[in-house]
């Protein structure tokens, strides 16, 4: 059974933060350390300009020296009310109430809490007490697209129902002075704080999007051997975020498996995880796609810094405000710890 995945609407963090700002900072924060010169080279050359925080970047939870007890409750707190905001913000767009969802699929990986999002937002919002709930962690960065693979199943499984797809990071969380390495350093610059909210269908559709046509059209992929590419680690210190010389290729090695899969499927439209420059580019080029093909995927890397599980569903909103032809065909693809991949294709009904 075919469903819908409507136009999504994203709330980044309050205070828009230039590189010009963390480059400022790391220099004041680290004067000597050995390899400056070629740690603020590489940042400034890293595809983004600006980034929006949830917390200024000289608070105490981001640039400070606050402990884990005080950093992860600031992140929950402030990925639950992005989340609300965009949960808000994407019901009224399509004309619905919180009393019309079915089920709730939620992602976040950044700041620990029981409860959940899914069970905050029921609480808060005046969902259904009954409605369904599938709350995801961990997942990081491929958070949006397997938040939308569920979402889709669960979708076609009952006819006739609306999932809201909700995911929320606060990535500023893993700014942390006690990480030194260049691999920190460079995600200082990397990441933004934000949330995104989408409504499936299997019903009629709420306006122009995608449709998936079935389970065929979705692909989970474990990269073997890849444990170790992307780790987050927790300590005293905060959340951190760690990887290794093999992740910069990481995308790269999985490619080969979603080509496979698309099985010579034209691809039309890239909604790709802006994770980074090079990840953006290679995917788009495995699917004999351009750098203008990707540019909203380039654009949100720019201007709004990788977004985590996020980012697919802000690509895809910035794809509505510039709509592909009726029939268009579209991959959206992310690509996560582990090294894992989710991915999805579509189809453009305007």
């Amino acid at each position: 059974m075919p469903v819908h995945i409507a136009r999504p609407a994203t709330v980044l963090g309050a205070h828009k933060i230039t590189t010009a700002e963390i480059v400022d900072d790391i220099r004041a924060r680290h004067p000597d350390h050995p390899r400056l010169a070629a740690i603020l080279r590489v940042i400034a050359n890293c595809g983004v300009q600006t980034r929006y925080f949830t917390q200024p970047l000289d608070s105490p939870t981001i640039s400070g020296d606050a402990t884990i007890s005080r950093r992860a409750p600031r992140a929950f707190t402030d990925a639950l009310a992005m989340a609300e905001a965009a949960t808000l913000t994407t019901l009224s767009q399509h004309g619905l109430r919180p009393c019309d969802i079915d089920a709730i699929v939620t992602s976040h990986a950044t700041g620990w809490a029981i409860p959940n999002l899914d069970v905050h937002l029921i609480h808060n919002l005046g969902f259904k007490p009954t409605t369904r709930r599938l709350p995801l962690t961990t997942l990081a960065c491929a958070g949006g697209v397997h938040a939308l693979i569920r979402a889709c199943e669960l979708a076609m499984l009952r006819p006739g129902s609306r999932i809201l797809v909700l995911v929320a990071e606060v990535l500023s969380t893993v700014y942390n002075h006690q990480d030194t390495a260049i691999e920190h350093m460079i995600y200082k610059a990397l990441f933004g704080d934000s949330a995104a909210a989408t409504v499936i269908t299997s019903g009629d559709p709420l306006g122009p999007g995608l449709t998936v046509n079935g389970p065929e059209d979705t692909l989970e992929f474990i990269l073997p051997d890849s444990l170790h590419r992307y780790t987050g680690r927790i300590d005293d210190h905060g959340l951190h975020f760690d990887s290794t010389r093999a992740a910069t290729r990481a995308a790269k090695d999985a490619m080969p498996t979603i080509v496979t899969w698309l099985d010579g499927q034209r691809i039309d439209v890239p909604v790709i995880h802006p994770g980074s420059k090079p990840i953006i580019l290679d995917t788009a080029t495995a699917v004999d796609l351009t750098e203008a093909d990707a540019r909203h995927s380039l654009d949100t890397l720019n201007e709004e810094g990788n977004l985590g599980g996020v980012s697919v569903l802000r690509v895809l909103e910035r794809t509505h405000g510039d709509p592909p032809a009726e029939g268009a065909e579209a991959l959206m693809v992310a690509y996560g710890p582990g090294f894992s991949v989710s991915a999805l294709h579509g189809t453009w009904a305007g």
